[in-house]
């Protein structure tokens, strides 16, 4: 039944009134039968109605070709990707001559923001249809590598972080693997590689090559923006969101991929609207289809290497690139600290992970791991691999489960019979030679040792604020962390003949919102409740500017 309702919102047919109102922005053309409205890899291509005849949507990821859908009559095409920018998917033919009108990108946008009821189906749509291929046996990018590879752990993290479908082929343990290689002219040597379609293939491609190829990263617009943000966490995504819906032009700036540290959560419970919970990755891309559906722009990943300020803008520099704005807003969040045990970093995507998704859950299925930290995080990669895994160690230093934890989560993990709660503990030791095996931990107290056969180590401990790239401009306090509002009314650096606004710096208009600021709550709703409140600000600076 569910997945009949989700087909029904996937694929509804257009009243016609409806059809007249997208007609208004739409180009006619005919088309013979088996030719191609646009196929899978095109990264220019239009949003289409049927008007007579019939479009057919096929995939091609596994070689074979297979129908996804049949649009007839008043039926219309596209998914998320015509409102992300990415590459399409999936192609696109005509079946006998066929009438269709189409419609821009640009357009569609411009749609869903002017008709609202009308937008509303079409998102609600194209985003039902995402999930039905994803559920289905559609394989997407085909990433052929090692699971012992750092390299192979790199390409699956960044398109699961990004939200790209794709099968993941692991040439150490699947069986067919030779008789594949040799079908694209490879060896087992040759691995990494990423196929895509018709696509070249990639061969060890870096995070930037990923990223054009999946389109994440596209040129920007080069005017002076109103605001421009670096780092898409909860507290940029939601000042994203905000911006753009009330008309400021706005850029988001992300070094990795957006979500940031919640985008690597695998359950949030206590998020306001989710009574069920939602993930960190679902929570971050419905925020960025949002964000671009009323226009925000994207850059990921990019580097933010420096910032020049002028009288009136900020110049906003990275890779080889730059953009102008009028407000910047710092929201680059924090990152766990490292542990200090030798090898840690030899192991580092090879066993040591900062993040408990089903990315890394495939590398420790059914075995013992460890989790270290004492909050929310950790305790919800604690209740999240308990599923799958053997057995949960979750070592604190500290000797109080409920000291910085929520009760839910704890209660959870108290009354769980596969997790084992090591207080006052402490990785002394990593073994392993290419990846790791196992963990020695100590007693605090005692000083015994014990020694756990473990292939993973979920790191969630600390907060070190990402501000190394800020000038000494936008004040720190000794951590790192940005001073606002009343804090930096008596820095040298503040120039303004008013008070600073709360979210403000010692930089005017330069505002700071999330985690990277001082005194700022480290919960989710918080963040975004800051993001929110930075539009306000920006909002009063560009008036009194």
């Amino acid at each position: 039944m569910a997945d009949q309702n989700l087909h029904r919102v996937a694929f509804p047919t257009l009243d016609d009134v409806q059809v007249a109102t997208l007609a208004k922005f739409g180009m006619r053309r005919v088309l013979r039968d088996g030719e191609l409205l646009f196929k899978a890899g095109d990264r220019e291509y239009k949003f289409f109605v049927v008007e007579r005849g019939a479009v057919e949507i096929v995939e091609h990821s596994s070689g074979e070709t297979k129908r996804v859908a049949l649009h007839e009559r008043h039926a219309f095409g596209g998914d998320v990707s015509l409102v992300t920018g990415r590459p399409a998917l999936i192609s696109a033919i005509a079946r006998g001559e066929t009438e269709v009108f189409e419609i821009a990108r640009s357009d569609i946008r411009r749609i869903m923001g002017e008709r609202p009821a009308l937008g509303e189906l079409l998102l609600r749509a194209f985003i039902a249809r995402r999930e039905l291929l994803v559920a289905s046996d559609f394989q997407g990018l085909r990433v052929l590598g090692a699971g012992s590879s750092r390299d192979t752990f790199r390409i699956r993290d960044f398109l699961a972080r990004n939200q790209v479908p794709f099968t993941w082929i692991d040439v150490d343990h699947e069986p067919q693997v030779g008789a594949l290689l040799q079908s694209f002219g490879l060896t087992e040597a040759d691995t990494p590689v990423v196929v895509f379609g018709s696509e070249p293939l990639l061969r060890n491609p870096t995070t930037r090559a990923l990223a054009d190829l999946i389109g994440v990263r596209r040129p920007l617009t080069q005017r002076v923006y109103d605001l421009v943000i670096v780092g898409g966490g909860p507290a940029g995504l939601a000042a994203a969101v905000y911006a753009s819906s009330e008309g400021l032009a706005t850029v988001v700036i992300d070094a990795t991929s957006p979500g940031g540290q919640a985008g690597t959560s695998s359950k949030i419970e206590n998020y306001l609207g989710f009574p069920t919970g939602i993930s960190g990755a679902d929570l971050a891309n419905r925020a960025i289809l949002q964000a671009q559906k009323f226009g925000a722009q994207f850059s990921s990943p990019s580097q933010v290497a420096r910032l020049e300020f002028e009288k009136d803008k900020t110049l906003v520099w990275f890779d080889s690139e730059h953009v102008s704005t009028r407000c910047l807003l710092i929201a680059t969040g924090a990152e766990y600290r490292k542990l200090d045990v030798p090898k840690r970093e030899q192991f580092e995507g090879l066993g040591v992970y900062y993040a408990a998704t089903p990315t890394e859950l495939q590398l420790c299925r059914g075995s013992e791991v460890i989790v270290v930290g004492g909050g929310n995080s950790a305790g919800q990669a604690v209740m999240f691999l308990s599923e799958e895994t053997k057995r949960v160690f979750l070592l604190l230093r500290g000797g109080d489960l409920r000291k910085s934890m929520s009760s839910y989560l704890t209660d959870r993990i108290e009354g769980a019979d596969n997790i084992e709660v090591l207080v006052d503990a402490e990785i002394c030791r990593m073994l392993g030679d290419q990846r790791l095996e196992a963990v020695e931990i100590k007693n605090l107290r005692t000083g015994e040792t014990r020694t756990v056969q473990a292939p993973a180590v979920f790191t969630f401990i600390g907060a070190i604020p990402c501000t190394n790239w800020l000038p000494a401009e936008i004040e720190t306090d000794p951590n790192g962390f940005v001073k606002t509002g009343r804090l930096v009314s008596a820095s040298a650096y503040w120039t303004a003949d008013r008070e600073p606004f709360f979210l403000e710096t010692s930089r005017p208009g330069v505002f700071a919102a999330g985690d990277v600021r001082l005194g700022s709550t480290k919960r989710v709703a918080s963040a975004v409740g800051e993001g929110a409140m930075a539009v306000q600000f920006v909002h009063e600076y560009l008036r009194v500017m």
